[in-house]
């Protein structure tokens, strides 16, 4: 069923991709692109040292991070309402493309989906999506479309273990207290009953995963998320069957799943620091981790003293140029790239400090 499907979506779209056209931002890196597109891509990453991380959606207007739905219990009904508010005014594909050039930056990794199933790009799969919202915008597109006049990377971030809209994905009883914020109430919206069920909601990611592939042929790669829904469930996730289909759709395209979730992918992206190992508790993550641990590492990590998206109680705390600079100092000493978030304020514009911070540390780079 699943392979009708991707074959179905395929031929509704465009083409799916042959992987012909070098990407810009692969310019420099045609002749290896010729012979092994995934190699020339995976160079230019290693080479590439700092990212720009952006997590954007619904929870940016409630100010309260991107974990909101789920810590304040807030009912699946309720949380979809902040669609009908959700304007983007401020996103400006332009500005974050040239700020991310100033600050020395060479890519940019975006939430397509978090775990609230907010769509930030054309899908089919579902009207829960910035198209759908007073937005009405393609803000994935907007910044792909940027990135690629600008000769930057750019990889689309997918919440493939985590999605508190679906009906289908399992619940918090099934293996994992974060796949449902904690409701004392039954949400009618909430339809899994047998792990069978769960193949719905795994054909439902396969077609997004496909349209985003497709759509935007010259990303960067899949940034997969979250690792801990993987972990407490992996018999549930055809993960051999999901990068198959990732790479034969777009085969220079790099694949991460945090710290891995087969060993078959590209680089692992620890947060923070970039030590600190999860899922201990649980075979598959331990024999995952022995895969990957000499791979190349991206650390990721936030501008906001914690949350990743917008958090307004924070405003006056963000890292400063300094701190950044030693992040940078560190991931060089672990041989790691550096991916650096910024939460967007409601409207899709940047705090002015984050943007302070990263023009001067763009300078500092440029000095050296």
């Amino acid at each position: 069923m699943r392979k009708v499907l991707l074959l179905l979506i395929c031929i509704g779209t465009a083409s799916c991709n042959s992987d012909t056209k070098v990407p810009s931002y692969l310019k420099s890196y045609e002749k290896l692109y010729a012979e092994n597109p995934r190699e020339a891509n995976l160079k230019w990453f290693i080479e590439s040292k700092y990212g720009m991380f952006i997590h954007y959606g619904l929870y940016a207007q409630l100010g309260r991070g991107e974990w909101v739905q789920l810590r304040d219990k807030i009912p699946v009904r309720d949380y979809a309402k902040l669609k009908d508010s959700f304007t983007a005014a401020g996103f400006d594909a332009d500005f974050i493309t040239d700020l991310a050039i100033k600050a020395g930056m060479k890519y940019i990794t975006i939430t397509a989906k978090h775990h609230d199933g907010f769509a930030l790009f054309e899908t089919k799969q579902t009207d829960f999506n910035s198209l759908s919202a007073p937005s009405s915008r393609d803000l994935i597109g907007e910044l792909y479309e940027a990135c690629k006049e600008k000769g930057l990377g750019i990889f689309l971030y997918y919440s493939l273990a985590a999605d508190w809209k679906h009906p289908y994905f399992y619940p918090r009883e099934s293996g994992w207290r974060s796949a449902r914020p904690d409701y004392q109430e039954k949400q009618p919206e909430y339809l899994f009953k047998e792990d069978k069920d769960f193949e719905k909601y795994i054909d439902f990611a396969h077609a997004q995963l496909t349209e985003l592939l497709v759509q935007y042929p010259e990303i960067a790669g899949i940034w997969l998320d979250p690792i801990m829904g993987f972990y407490n469930r992996p018999d549930l996730f055809p993960i051999d069957e999901t990068y198959r289909m990732i790479r034969s759709l777009s085969p220079h395209a790099l694949i991460s799943f945090k710290q891995g979730a087969n060993g078959d992918e590209d680089f692992s992206a620890p947060e923070r620091g970039g030590a600190k190992r999860v899922g201990t508790q649980l075979e598959v993550a331990n024999l995952v981790y022995e895969k990957n641990k000499n791979k190349l590492k991206e650390i990721c990590n936030t501008l906001q003293p914690h949350s990743w998206g917008y958090n307004k109680a924070n405003d006056g705390e963000h890292k400063k140029a300094a701190e950044v600079l030693q992040m940078l100092a560190d991931a060089e000493a672990q041989n790691a790239n550096l991916l650096l978030n910024v939460g967007p304020l409601p409207d899709g514009s940047f705090p002015e400090e984050d943007i302070n911070t990263l023009i001067e540390v763009g300078k500092k780079l440029k000095s050296k």
